[in-house]
């Protein structure tokens, strides 16, 4: 090789060792500068510029805090489940995509196809929501492009129909719609957490990066209400609405030491975990919402007002002879001329004729403050979404004779089936009356307040018991194992010209056991068919079979005695 060659080869190396050097300074300078250097256009705004376009955040969603009975039995509770969406700018419409996913969405191919369509330009589509996440993994493992899905969370009812108008239900996305699901929404709800992750161009999931915020989970709410009552509650009044052929019935226990809604029953109901064949008059709860004149179930309250004047004793006798009252215009009788009866029997025969002398007697205020006092006509605040609070007669001149006589048994106002029942549960206390409360309670810190001296507030009960014996006309309503006192009713419905003839409400309101009250309890039969429309004969026996199974259930000692409840031919020993 010559001298010229190799200084020429040389320096061709040299230049382009060189020009390598200054290339790697280059690409290292470059690198530097991207990565480690912050400018304008470094490693901060490519680093916001990756994350723009692959990291997202995303909901967490919160679990719905779980509804159960007194004893803890759930009643409410939410069950995850995964949706399948996609993203119609993504999606690519194959036979076998659209043949799976038109099938999961319970429609024809045709007609899938249409919905993306129509939806081409969103980047949002649920195929299906809420369904079992097996289905949904076998779903996803076709991994169709721009098919995803999403955990969330559907409320399940174990207890289905039996405490459906008392729990209500949810929508799909989990929010209350009706009685405590909407009542205590803000409770239940809680709320949703964030996450962040990375997606790819597709929107899947790469990898989780970190919690943001953790869901806040729901929190629980324990009602009052004791299932194992509702259930025998709404065993026997679903019998009964079926038997008499009736439109509609509701059954109501309360605690009367502590105020609590041990059972609410209703018929007819429904089935909140299959709501397809639900129709909207079977969602309320009558029990809360109803209201109905109270009839002859009023007389022991009107009672306490002419025991309070000091004109009358339990033993004071009326005469009710010819068996009809003229009042003014109206008329009143009794299905027989009674003649001479005390105050005792005026309330076990029901006589209206007796109610209406000692009313008329007595006054209408006195009357109108006993009922008052016991909470009609004022909501009893429980906080049910609904509630009624049931109607009352305002004056602005002196009442009548005949809405005197009226309002003495039962009518010219309006109650609901549960207030009938805290009246109740007040006479059963010896005149305390209590808040009602849908939740459960500490029952020594629960608060009441005296509206009935207590010795007359006894002898009412007393008095009471005379209706469940023989000649009384709520001889039905005896149980097998504890003694009872109550009152029957058989109100007229209005219709559109004034009083139906022909539909009645048949009531049954009492306590037990008599002794030592534990439970107070109103049966109501909205329109029983047939010849058998009175309370002794349809509402009493309901009474009965749930007061007597249900302080079975809570271990109330039997109390009946052979002498008192001889009844029908029936006998019972301690």
């Amino acid at each position: 090789m010559t001298t010229t060659a190799a200084k020429a080869y040389a320096w061709r190396y040299y230049t382009l060792a060189a020009a390598l050097v200054v290339l790697c300074a280059l690409l290292v300078g470059r690198a530097a500068l991207l990565q480690v250097i912050d400018t304008e256009r470094g490693h901060a705004f490519l680093q916001r510029q990756g994350d723009m376009r692959a990291v997202r955040n995303i909901s967490v969603p919160a679990t719905r805090g779980v509804i159960t009975d007194r004893n803890g039995d759930v009643l409410a509770m939410s069950t995850p489940v995964e949706s399948i969406w996609l993203n119609p700018r993504h999606f690519e419409t194959t036979d076998k995509a659209v043949s799976v996913l038109a099938e999961l969405a319970g429609e024809s191919e045709r007609d899938f196809r249409r919905r993306v369509q129509r939806n081409s330009q969103q980047s949002f589509m649920y195929v299906a929501r809420q369904i079992n996440p097996e289905r949904a993994q076998r779903v996803i493992a076709h991994r169709f492009q721009g098919v995803h899905s999403e955990t969330e969370y559907k409320r399940f009812y174990p207890a289905a129909d039996v405490v459906s108008q008392v729990i209500g239900f949810t929508d799909i996305n989990d929010s209350g719609q009706e009685a405590i699901e909407l009542a205590y929404d803000s409770v239940l709800a809680g709320s949703a957490g964030k996450k962040q992750v990375i997606k790819d161009l597709n929107g899947n999931v790469i990898r989780e990066i970190a919690e943001i915020e953790a869901p806040k989970q729901g929190s629980d709410v324990q009602l009052a209400l004791d299932l194992r009552l509702q259930y025998v509650a709404q065993r026997e009044l679903a019998a009964a609405v079926a038997k008499f052929g009736a439109k509609a019935g509701s059954v109501v226990l309360i605690d009367v030491n502590t105020g609590e809604l041990l059972a609410m029953a209703n018929q007819p109901s429904f089935n909140p975990n299959n709501r397809s064949k639900m129709k909207i008059d079977y969602v309320r709860n009558r029990a809360l919402t109803d209201m109905f004149e109270p009839g002859s179930t009023i007389k022991p309250l009107s009672m306490v007002a002419a025991l309070r004047s000091g004109k009358y004793t339990p033993k004071t006798v009326v005469d009710t002879h010819p068996g009809y009252l003229r009042v003014e215009r109206k008329v009143f009788p009794d299905p027989v001329n009674y003649g001479v009866l005390n105050v005792t029997k005026i309330l076990a025969k029901s006589s209206q004729v007796g109610m209406s002398k000692v009313a008329l007697d007595i006054g209408n205020e006195p009357i109108r403050r006993v009922l008052l006092d016991l909470g009609f006509g004022q909501s009893t605040y429980s906080g049910f979404p609904g509630e009624s609070s049931g109607s009352f007669p305002i004056y602005d001149r002196e009442p009548t004779g005949i809405e005197t006589a009226t309002m003495s048994f039962g009518y010219g106002f309006a109650v609901t089936p549960v207030q009938l029942a805290s009246a109740y549960a007040t006479l059963a206390s010896g005149g305390i009356k209590r808040p009602v409360s849908l939740l459960k309670v500490d029952a020594d810190i629960v608060e009441g307040e005296r509206v009935i001296e207590e010795q007359v507030a006894k002898q009412v009960v007393n008095m009471l018991r005379e209706v469940i014996k023989q000649g009384g006309t709520g001889t039905k309503a005896a149980t097998e194992l504890y003694g009872v006192a109550g009152k029957t009713g058989t109100a007229h419905k209005v219709g559109p010209g004034g009083y139906a003839d022909s539909r009645y409400m048949a009531l049954f309101a009492g306590l037990a056991p008599v002794d030592n009250p534990r439970i107070a309890a109103v049966v109501v039969i909205d329109e029983p068919g047939g010849d058998n429309y009175h309370g002794g004969q349809v509402a009493a026996p309901v009474f009965s079979r749930v007061v007597n199974d249900s302080l079975r259930i809570l271990n109330v000692r039997p109390s009946n005695l052979l002498a008192e409840n001889a009844v029908g031919g029936l006998a019972y020993a301690h």
